[in-house]
């Protein structure tokens, strides 16, 4: 190792020594947004209010909120670490979500603000048979936003490991259970408008604090591009398994199919996650729902670019042996880059606005499926339609604490897994159960609930039972030790799918059963309301009313 790596541990090292003052500035957010957010939960007064913020943000809130709920820990934490350790095919990460972005918003975006009200269910059930679509739907976001969850909750566990220095497994599980006490707090006490505003505070800071540590990085090699990429190149060459990380294929070269599935997961993914398109239900008209995209392009689309630079600056100024050394890993790259930079100070303040993206980030897909239950299931399908709106917002916060206790029992079970590849496997699970209904229910008039049910459900089995089958969960060899090591579940092997990442299947299928059970399901139903969703998907004409009503 030379001496600019052992420097850049030794900062490191030191900056994770100093644990009081890495919690300290994360207590100060903490306490900041837990201010805003009792603030923000004294106007909950109704189901509109707990679940979309009584649809009083701007276009400009609500579009840092999106990039808030978008840039998760996946983005700062896993595609920074995976540029750092792969280069090139790191970076194929934040392509593949910037460009699912533009998928999202050219296709269901705004088509969805105008036909629902609160969730994804609204929009899917709109002219087909309410109860079974409902109920699968929400089967499907709970699904969906579990995965997802699971991903912040590793990066949690992994960045509190390396601010306090705690590599044992029970201070990782600890570290955990505090994470999803917090985001319980957040989400029963602000509802939506708490969960909002924190959004904002924290889509402000991580960008800022990317673009701080992106420009330092370019100040030290001259503000020229080229020149940092010839260091990694230089770094990544003098280590003892040395790679090119300016070559595509180290990551994904033995295996183009899984890069291929890997890409269509990520691409199509966004336009199916429930707590994104969520999002557009907070503003009070369209016009302020397009310009919530617009800013959220802008923001979203800076931030990748930032990634570019700090992964191949983590892999000069840390080094990838460092990196791959440190507890979490990959998922340390970022805070161990703040370190060689500046030390403890911005190390701890770039740890505590990682910390507030994961706290973020869990809040609001906390909400999303607090909201599916108690509005899909208990209101609509238990209750028929026939419940008081402060049942059903009962309903939902007894369900945010169970999704909590559920989300710490599963981010204990994953500490160790890159968060990029482990959301990766979400938006495979949205594109899959998800997507293939969407694009149906707001294009094709012929759809029905057969074709409906058939799509979401033999998507949602497929992609989690190809998952559960994979080397991601068991029988992954670890090229170092040659043991079965590198899955979630060590020293077993039950796999039989070879890909790590099930969209290559498990989404084509889903659109193909969608196609097969329309046609076998008889003549096509409710017509006029095909007819009604399609004039208010594109107009918003109606869609006003009801949302107020």
């Amino acid at each position: 190792m030379s001496n600019a790596l052992v420097l850049a541990a030794d900062t490191a090292n030191a900056g994770a020594s100093d644990p009081v003052l890495n919690m300290s500035i994360f207590g100060a957010f903490v306490i900041v947004t837990m201010i805003i957010v009792i603030r923000a939960g004294r106007n909950n007064k109704s189901a509109n209010d707990f679940y979309a913020g009584g649809r009083s943000f701007s276009g400009t809130q609500n579009g840092m909120a999106i990039a808030g709920d978008y840039l998760s820990a996946a983005s700062f934490l896993g595609i920074t670490g995976a540029i750092a350790l792969a280069g090139y095919d790191g970076f194929l990460y934040s392509i593949g979500f910037l460009v699912a972005w533009l998928v999202a918003l050219l296709l269901v975006a705004e088509l969805m603000r105008n036909t629902g009200k609160f969730t994804m269910a609204d929009v899917l059930s709109f002219r087909l048979h309410q109860r079974p679509v409902r109920l699968a739907a929400a089967i499907s976001t709970l699904v969906v936003c579990f995965f997802y969850l699971l991903a912040q909750m590793a990066g949690a566990g992994g960045l509190v490991s390396l601010l306090l220095g705690i590599n044992d497994q029970l201070g990782q599980s600890l570290v955990v259970g505090v994470v999803g006490v917090l985001m319980v707090i957040y989400v029963l006490v602000g509802g939506m408008k708490g969960t909002t505003w924190v959004q904002i505070i924290k889509a402000a800071l991580l960008i800022a604090g990317a673009g701080i540590m992106t420009i330092w990085v370019l100040a030290l090699n001259g503000f020229d591009l080229s020149a940092l990429l010839s260091k990694g190149v230089e770094v990544s060459q003098a280590l003892e398994a040395p790679f090119d990380p300016l070559q595509p294929g180290l990551k994904y070269g033995k295996n183009p199919i899984d890069f291929i599935s890997l890409s269509m997961a990520l691409v199509l993914g966004t336009a199916g996650l429930p707590h994104v398109l969520m999002r557009f239900y907070t503003v009070p008209t369209a016009k302020e729902a397009r310009k919530s995209v617009v800013w959220a392009i802008w923001l979203i689309g800076a931030f990748y670019l930032f990634t570019l630079v700090l992964g191949f600056g983590a892999m000069v100024l840390v080094g990838p042996a460092v990196i791959a050394a440190a507890p979490g890993a990959a998922n340390s790259a970022a805070p161990l880059l703040a370190a060689a930079l500046g030390g403890p100070v911005l190390l701890g303040i770039v740890s505590a606005i990682a910390f507030a993206t994961i706290l973020a980030v869990v809040a609001g897909l906390t909400i999303t499926a607090a909201t599916s239950f108690a509005h899909d299931i208990y209101a609509n399908v238990i209750k028929r339609g026939e419940v008081r709106p402060n049942a059903e917002v009962k309903i939902a916060r007894i369900t945010i604490v169970v999704i909590g206790a559920l989300a710490i029992l599963g981010g204990i079970g994953v500490q160790g897994q890159n968060i990029a590849f482990l959301v990766a496997l979400a938006f495979a699970v949205a594109a899959s159960a998800n997507l293939p209904t969407i694009i149906y229910s707001l294009y094709w008039r012929r759809f029905n609930t057969r074709g409906a049910l058939w799509s979401m459900y033999g998507g949602l089995i497929s992609s989690v039972v190809l998952i559960a089958f994979s080397p991601v969960v068991s029988g992954k060899v670890d090229p170092k030790t040659m043991e079965l090591t590198a899955s979630m579940i060590k020293g077993v092997d039950f796999h039989w799918f070879p890909l790590d990442n099930p969209g290559i299947v498990s989404i084509p299928l889903a659109f193909l059963l969608g196609i097969i059970g329309t046609y076998s399901g008889g003549k096509k139903e409710n017509s006029w309301l095909a007819a009604e969703m399609e004039v208010r998907s594109l107009t918003g004409h109606g869609a006003e009313k009801e949302v107020h009503h």
